[in-house]
């Protein structure tokens, strides 16, 4: 698929994965809308798009809005005239055993990374359907495919949005509208910072990294070339192959080479 001319709304993009797709999509002569709380943050990133040649636009939102979600994706049809490209990818985690998590962390966290996801493929696939064309995006986590101590309600929205895209995946296969999961692997983010201040600890391990570039390079090219499911870091879908044929050997796997708590 050539890039340039398509039109791309992405939630949280204000740092990590979200920003670094909306740079390189820009790139690629992709014109980006960006959605989150953060409006300084969002208007400079769009200010250094333009400057470089770019086409972008902002819309300060919650993803737990519906009518912010919608907003949105409006914005990028009445601004550039369409929408082809919708990344689901506003989220945030928390690090600690079940019976330690406060179910108003629970709650906001499936609102956030489940049912924002939820809104945007709600808000984007009308104009698909409309335009016969679109690509829907969810930035999930290889713990959607796979959970690992200590992170049960994070894993669990995540695996929920694994579901959503596998559903919707059956619901327009053969046909021109795409759906795609990503799995990354730990990345270095706010993700971890915001960890340590909402909730007075960080989270440290042993395991493959990769860059927000990393994972968002693989999705240029899984625009171009779209697949069901994507694991910028590929020895990652071994754990999943892993978990397939031996679940057992998985949990003390991911339980000796997964991540630790420590107090700040």
């Amino acid at each position: 698929m050539d890039l340039a001319g398509r039109v791309a709304a992405i939630t949280g993009g204000s740092s990590g994965i979200g920003l670094a797709c909306a740079t390189h999509l820009a790139r690629e002569g992709v014109a980006v809308v960006l959605g989150a709380r953060r409006v300084s943050r969002l208007e400079a990133t769009a200010r250094q798009i333009r400057d470089a040649g770019g086409r972008a636009a902002v819309v300060p939102m919650d993803v737990t809005r519906e009518a912010d979600v919608e907003a949105l994706v409006s914005t990028a049809t009445r601004e550039f005239g369409r929408l082809d490209i919708m990344v689901c990818n506003a989220g945030f985690g928390y690090y600690g055993p079940i019976d330690e998590t406060p179910p108003e962390v629970m709650r906001r966290m499936m609102d956030v990374n489940y049912m924002g996801t939820f809104y945007g493929a709600r808000a984007a696939l009308p104009i698909f359907r409309r335009q016969n064309s679109g690509h829907l995006i969810f930035i999930s986590s290889i713990v959607g495919r796979r959970g690992i101590p200590l992170m049960g309600a994070y894993t669990a929205t995540k695996a929920a949005q694994a579901g959503l895209a596998e559903s919707l995946r059956a619901e327009f296969a053969g046909g021109p509208v795409h759906v795609t999961c990503v799995y990354p692997i730990s990345t270095p983010t706010e993700f971890v910072d915001s960890m340590a201040r909402d909730f007075g600890h960080r989270i440290g391990g042993l395991g493959p990294k990769q860059s927000v570039d990393d994972v968002a390079r693989a999705i240029v090219r899984c625009v171009r070339r779209p697949r069901p499911e994507l694991y910028p870091k590929a020895i990652a879908r071994g754990l999943t192959v892993l978990n397939a044929l031996t679940p057992r050997f998985t949990d003390w796997f991911v339980r000796r080479y997964g991540r630790r708590r420590d107090a700040l």
